[in-house]
C-alpha cells in the first residue's frame, strides 16, 4: 500500500460526482462539468498513458448519438470518443479508460458476446451484483469484463466455476444505468437494474480470484462485509471484495499487426461490405442499423477498419453463438475477417429466404384478391342484366322449401329461423357463412316428423325368419314374442336388443331380418375399436371439418325416424384421451333419456325413442355393466353339426355355385363331404369357416371345369366394336394402326361374316389363339382413353359337365384336414391322464386331456400348456383337496403322514400354443391326480366337465353345448357335469346331440370320483374310508 501513494493520497472528486442516480420519468441526471477539470488533475498524478484504442472510449458528456444496439430509453449514454493521437491544445482532457486493469468484476453475458465499440443493454438482478455497481459508479471505476456463458440456457449474474463461461470478453464501461421499472427513489428493496456496457477491447480471463456466491443479507444496523485482501497495486477494486460477486483476473488480448494494404483484407472487406449492401436491399431493419452505426462514426470511418469491420458485421449478424464468439476471440485480422464473412454470409441466405417467402405470400394475396374483385363485378353485371340473382337468395329459399315439408318441433325450428338469419346477413365467402350453410343441410335433412309404416305380422316375420335362418329357435321366438308385444301395444319402443354369440353365427343377418319384418330401414355401424367419443355425440361446430355423431348421419341416411339401428360390436368398444365412448352411448341406449337426445353439432334435442336399436356382442363381460342393464340380452350360442349341415345345403351352397359362375352346372357336393368338412375343418360354432370353404370347393371347381374344357368351350370375347362400323366398312378398320394390331386386325375379319351369319358359331376355331396383349385395348395419343364399359355377360356351362365332390376328392379342393383327430387317448392311458372339457375362444368346444406326473423333489407344482391364472389356481385346489384326504384317499397309511413332501409334481395340458383359462378343469385335474397318486388309470371314454371348491363342492360352467357337441363328436359315452346345469343340458343341448351319451351329474367331488373309478379296486376301498 505503500509503494504508490501518491495515486490515493485522497479521494478523487470524481468518486463522489452523481454518477449513478435514480432517475425518474426516464431522466438522466448529468454530472457536473466543473468536476471534470478536478478528474484530471487527479487522473495526471497516476500517471496512465492513454490507451491506443481510446477512439472507443464514451466521453463523459452526452453528444445524444446511439450505436445500433443502444435501448431507447438511454438516448444520453456516451458515445465512444472520436479518435485522435492527442487532445488539441486548450481543451478539457476526457477521463480515459485505464489501459492495464487486472482484476475486475465477471459479468457473465447470455446468448450472445459483446463486441468492442457496441453498446449492450443487459439486465442484472442479482442484489451483491446490483450493490456492487452502484459502488463502482459511486468510486468512479465503472469497469467490468463481460464474458459469454457457454451454456445458452443458464442466466446467472455470478461465476461459479470459470469453465462455465468463454475465456475471451470484453472490458466494458458501464455509461449509464436505470432503475426498475416502476421502482421509487429511495426504495432499498430494489430487484434489479438495467445496465447500457459499452465494450473497450479485448481481454482474456486468466482465473477466477474469487467466486460469486449467494450472501444471506440479515437485518442489522452494521452491514454483513468480507475483508478483502491486501494485493499489491490492485487497491483500486479491494472494496469489491466486500461484495458477494465474481472477481476475475484478465489479461489484454492485442489485435496482430496486420497491413491494411494486403489483398486478402482488401478483399474481405470489399467482400464484406458487398454483403452488407446485399442484406441491406433486403432487409430494411438491417439497413437501419447500419445507417445509424455510420452517423454516429463521426471522425472514423469503420469500413476503412478492417479490424472494426469484421466486429461490426458480427455485431449488427444475428449469427450462432458459437461463430459469434469466434470472430470474439480471433485475434488475426483476416481470420476474424474470414469468420465475419461467414457469419454475414448466412444472414443473407436468410434475408434472401424471408424475402422469397415474403413475395410468395404476396402474389398470393394478390391473386385472391384480383379474382374476389371480379367474381364481385361478374356478380354485379349478372344482377343488373337480369340474368341471375344472388346464390345466397336461392340457398335460403333452398332451405325454407326443405324446412316446409318437416314437420320440425318448436325448439328446432326457432333455432332453425335465427340460424337463417344469420346466413343473410353473413357474406358468402366469409368463413362463418360455410359453417352455418352446413349447419342448415344438416337440420333440414334429419327427417323431422317422417316415418315408416310398420308390420306386426307374426305370420310374415315368421316367414322372413325361416328364409333367412335355419334353426335358431329360441332366437326366433324371442323375437316373435317381441313383435306381439309390438303388435298389442302399437309400438316397440323401449326396447335394445343385445345379440350374444360366437362369430358367425348370424347375428348382424338377424338384425337384417328383424328390420324386414318389421318393414324398418336398416343401417348399421360398428363401434369396434372406437375411442373417440365425438363419433357417437357429434363434434362442435367450433372444430374445422366438425360432423354430427353417427345416429344423426344415419336418421340423414335412411330419412325415417323409426329405423332399425344394428350396433355392431359393442363388446370391443375402446377408450382412449378424446372420452369414453361406451358412456355415451348410455344417453342413446336409454329409453328415459333418448327421447330428447343433444348432439354436440345440432345443439337441438332428437328424439331417438322411435329408433330400435339392435346390438351384437361376442362376450358380454367387456361391456360395461351400466350399459349391459339397458339391454335385452338374446344369446345366440351357436349350430349343432346337424343344423351346419342343412345350412350348407340350403344355403351356402347356392350361393357359393352363384358367386362362382357355376349356377346351371351340375355340380354335386355330397352330404358326408359336408360332414368331413364340418368335423375335420370347421368346428367353429358359426357358419362363416364354412361357407368360406364351401366357396373354396366351388372356386376350385370352376377352375378345373375351365381348365378341361379350354378356351374352345370358353372363348374370350373379343374386342367390343360398334356394330354399324363394322357393318358399313369392314375393311377400313384402323389401317394406321394396322402394324402394331395385325393379330387383332385378322381375328375382327376373320370372325365379321361369320358374325353376320350365325353368332353362335365357333369362329374362333379357325383362327390361331390370341395373347391378352394383342387384344387388350392400350391407349394411343389419338385415344389416350381406349377403354369399354360394355358388360361381360357370363358364359353358359355345357350340359356335359358334371362334378361331385366326394369323401374321397374333398382333399384336392380344400387340402388336409385342420383337425387330425378327435382326441388324443383311444387306448387306455396311464395313471394320472384324465379327460377333460374346454370351451374355445372361436366358439367351439374341445376335448382336453389333462396329464400329471410325480418325481423326486421339493414338494412343488409345476403347469405347463399356456395356461391361465384360473386354470393355475384349479390345479392348486385341486393338489389341496387330494393332500387334505390323502389317508381316506388311500395314498398314505395313515392320517398323520406326510405327502409329497419330498415329490414335485408337473401338470401339463397338451396343445401347449394354443391358451388355456377358465374354471372347466378343475374336476379333471383333481381326476388326475388321485389317478397318478392311486396308479389307477381312468377310463378314455369318460369326459368331465365342473368347477370345484377347496372343500369339494362341484360347481356350474358354460358352454355346455358346445362342449358336449365336442364330445359327441369325439365318441365320449360318458360326461360327469355339474348338477347346477341339469336344466341348460336338457333344454338347449339337442337330442341328436345326446345321443349314444349319459350325462352323470354330481354336487360333490367324491361323486366325481365314485363315477370315474367305478369298478376299480381303489373305489371299494372308499365306500368305507371316503364318506
Amino acid at each position: 500500500m505503500t509503494s504508490r501513494p501518491v495515486a490515493f493520497a485522497r479521494t478523487p472528486l470524481s468518486l463522489y460526482s452523481p454518477r449513478w442516480v435514480n432517475p425518474k420519468n426516464g431522466q438522466e441526471v448529468k454530472p457536473e462539468e466543473e468536476t471534470e477539470a478536478e478528474e484530471q488533475e487527479q487522473e495526471t498524478k497516476l500517471e496512465e498513458e492513454k490507451p491506443s484504442d481510446s477512439a472507443k472510449a464514451p466521453p463523459e458528456s452526452s453528444s445524444g448519438s446511439e450505436a445500433p444496439t443502444t435501448p431507447p430509453d438511454s438516448p444520453e449514454s456516451p458515445p465512444p470518443a472520436p479518435p485522435s493521437s492527442k487532445p488539441a491544445a486548450g481543451s478539457i482532457a476526457k477521463q480515459s479508460v485505464p489501459e492495464v486493469y487486472p482484476q475486475v468484476l465477471a459479468l457473465p453475458i447470455a446468448r450472445r458476446p459483446l463486441f468492442p465499440g457496441f453498446y449492450k443493454a443487459v439486465v442484472i438482478r442479482n442484489p451483491h451484483v446490483v450493490a456492487a455497481i452502484k459502488e463502482m459508479m459511486k468510486r468512479g471505476q465503472p469497469y467490468l469484463g463481460a464474458v459469454l456463458l457457454k451454456d445458452e440456457n443458464a442466466d446467472s449474474d455470478v461465476i461459479t466455476d470459470i469453465n462455465s463461461v468463454h475465456p475471451v470478453g470484453v472490458l466494458a464501461q458501464i455509461t449509464s444505468v436505470f432503475a426498475p421499472t416502476g421502482s421509487k427513489e429511495g426504495d432499498d428493496k430494489e430487484e434489479g437494474l438495467t445496465a447500457v456496457l459499452y465494450p473497450h477491447r479485448r481481454i482474456k480471463i486468466t482465473n477466477l480470484v474469487k467466486a460469486g456466491g449467494v450472501v444471506t443479507v440479515e437485518d442489522s444496523s452494521e452491514p454483513q462485509t468480507v475483508e478483502s485482501p491486501a494485493i499489491e497495486g490492485h487497491v483500486q477494486t479491494n472494496f469489491l471484495f466486500d461484495h458477494a460477486v465474481s472477481i476475475v483476473h484478465v489479461d489484454n488480448l492485442v489485435t496482430q499487426p496486420y497491413n491494411k494494404d494486403d489483398q486478402y483484407i482488401r478483399a474481405f472487406m470489399s467482400e464484406i461490405v458487398s454483403v452488407f449492401k446485399d442484406i441491406a436491399q433486403l432487409n430494411p431493419l438491417f439497413r437501419d442499423q447500419i445507417t445509424n452505426f455510420s452517423i454516429n462514426q463521426v471522425a472514423s470511418n469503420v469500413f476503412d477498419e478492417p479490424d472494426k469491420l469484421a466486429d461490426f458485421a458480427a455485431a449488427v449478424s444475428s449469427g450462432e453463438v458459437r461463430e459469434l464468439q469466434d470472430v470474439l476471440e480471433s485475434l488475426v485480422v483476416d481470420d476474424r475477417l474470414r469468420k465475419a464473412l461467414l457469419v454475414l454470409k448466412k444472414e443473407l441466405i436468410n434475408a434472401q429466404l424471408q424475402s422469397k417467402l415474403s413475395r410468395d405470400v404476396d402474389s398470393k394475396i394478390a391473386k385472391r384478391q384480383r379474382e374476389y374483385y371480379l367474381m364481385e363485378q361478374l356478380k354485379g353485371i349478372k344482377k343488373e342484366l337480369g340474368m341471375e340473382s344472388d346464390g345466397k337468395d336461392k340457398l335460403i329459399e333452398k332451405f325454407k322449401e326443405r324446412a316446409s315439408t318437416l314437420k320440425m318441433p318448436d325448439v328446432v325450428r326457432k333455432v332453425f329461423d335465427e340460424e337463417l338469419s344469420k346466413l343473410a346477413s353473413l357474406e358468402p365467402a366469409a368463413s362463418e357463412a360455410s359453417v352455418t350453410r352446413n349447419y342448415l343441410e344438416w337440420i333440414t335433412q334429419i327427417p323431422w316428423g317422417t316415418h315408416t309404416p310398420e308390420n306386426f305380422s307374426l305370420p310374415h316375420a315368421q316367414g322372413i325368419l325361416d328364409a333367412d335362418h335355419y334353426g335358431l329357435t329360441d332366437i326366433k321366438s324371442r323375437i316373435l314374442e317381441f313383435l306381439a308385444v309390438g303388435k298389442l301395444r302399437g309400438s316397440v319402443q323401449g326396447k335394445i336388443i343385445c345379440l350374444v354369440g360366437p362369430p358367425g353365427v348370424g347375428k348382424t343377418s338377424i338384425g337384417k331380418s328383424i328390420a324386414g319384418a318389421l318393414g324398418r330401414r336398416f343401417f348399421r355401424f360398428s363401434v369396434g375399436g372406437l375411442t373417440d367419443v365425438a363419433e357417437i355425440k357429434g363434434h362442435r361446430r367450433t372444430y374445422v371439418g366438425a360432423l354430427p355423431g353417427k345416429i344423426i348421419q344415419a336418421l340423414k341416411r335412411v330419412g325415417t325416424e323409426n329405423p332399425l339401428v344394428l350396433i355392431d360390436e359393442v363388446d370391443k368398444i375402446g377408450r382412449g384421451i378424446n372420452g369414453d365412448p361406451a358412456s355415451a352411448l348410455l344417453e342413446m341406449l336409454d329409453p328415459e333419456q333418448n327421447n330428447s337426445f343433444l348432439d354436440h353439432y345440432m345443439d337441438v334435442p332428437v328424439d331417438l325413442s322411435r329408433v330400435l336399436f339392435v346390438c351384437t356382442a361376442n362376450n358380454l363381460e367387456t361391456i360395461p355393466a351400466p350399459l349391459l342393464d339397458r339391454m335385452e340380452v338374446l344369446e345366440v350360442s351357436g349350430y349343432v353339426s346337424e343344423e351346419k349341415a342343412v345350412i350348407a345345403e340350403r344355403y351356402l351352397a347356392p350361393q357359393a355355385r352363384e358367386a362362382s359362375g357355376l349356377g346351371t352346372a351340375d355340380i354335386v357336393l355330397d352330404r358326408e363331404a359336408v360332414d368331413i368338412l364340418i368335423k375335420y375343418y370347421c368346428r367353429e360354432s358359426g357358419v362363416r369357416n364354412l361357407k368360406k370353404h364351401i366357396d373354396k370347393i366351388y372356386r376350385k371347381a370352376a377352375l378345373k371345369v375351365v381348365q378341361e374344357l379350354g378356351e374352345d368351350t370358353f372363348p374370350e370375347p373379343l374386342p367390343a366394336l360398334d356394330a354399324s362400323t363394322d357393318s358399313t366398312k369392314p375393311e377400313t378398320t384402323t389401317p394406321d394402326q394396322s402394324e402394331p394390331t395385325t393379330p387383332t386386325s385378322e381375328v375382327q375379319s376373320s370372325s365379321s361374316p361369320e358374325s353376320e351369319t350365325s353368332s353362335s358359331s365357333p369362329a374362333s376355331s379357325t383362327t390361331p389363339p390370341t395373347s391378352p396383349a394383342d387384344t387388350t385395348p392400350n391407349p394411343t395419343e389419338d385415344d389416350p382413353k381406349a377403354v369399354t364399359t360394355q358388360q361381360r355377360k357370363p358364359l353358359p356351362i355345357p350340359d356335359s359337365v358334371h362334378v361331385r365332390i366326394t369323401p374321397e376328392t374333398l382333399k384336392d379342393y380344400v387340402g388336409p384336414p385342420v383337425y387330425q383327430k378327435d382326441r388324443m387317448y383311444v387306448r387306455p392311458p396311464p395313471p394320472g391322464v384324465s379327460t377333460g372339457l374346454g370351451y374355445l375362444g372361436n366358439g367351439s368346444g374341445a376335448v382336453m386331456p389333462v396329464e400329471a406326473m410325480s418325481m423326486p423333489g421339493k414338494g412343488g407344482l409345476q403347469l405347463t400348456g399356456k395356461l391361465g391364472e384360473v386354470i393355475r389356481e384349479s390345479a392348486q385346489i385341486g393338489l389341496s383337496w387330494v393332500k387334505g384326504h390323502a389317508f381316506e384317499l388311500g395314498i398314505t397309511t395313515s392320517a398323520a403322514d406326510t405327502f409329497l413332501n419330498e415329490r414335485d409334481v408337473h401338470v401339463h395340458m397338451p396343445e401347449g400354443s394354443i391358451g388355456k383359462e377358465g374354471p372347466s378343469a378343475g374336476t379333471a385335474i383333481l381326476s388326475a391326480f388321485v389317478s397318478l397318486f392311486t396308479k389307477t388309470p381312468v377310463n378314455p371314454d369318460i369326459a368331465m366337465t365342473g368347477e370345484i371348491s377347496l372343500v369339494g363342492q362341484v360347481l356350474p360352467v358354460g358352454g355346455l353345448k358346445e362342449k358336449i357337441l365336442a364330445a359327441h363328436r369325439a365318441g365320449i359315452k360318458v360326461i360327469i357335469a355339474p348338477a347346477a346345469n341339469r336344466a341348460d343340458i336338457e333344454e338347449n343341448v339337442p337330442d341328436s346331440v345326446k345321443t349314444g351319451i349319459r350325462v352323470v351329474y354330481v354336487e360333490t367331488v367324491k361323486e366325481v370320483l365314485e363315477e370315474v373309478f367305478r369298478g376299480e379296486p381303489v373305489a371299494e376301498r372308499w365306500k368305507e374310508t371316503l364318506i
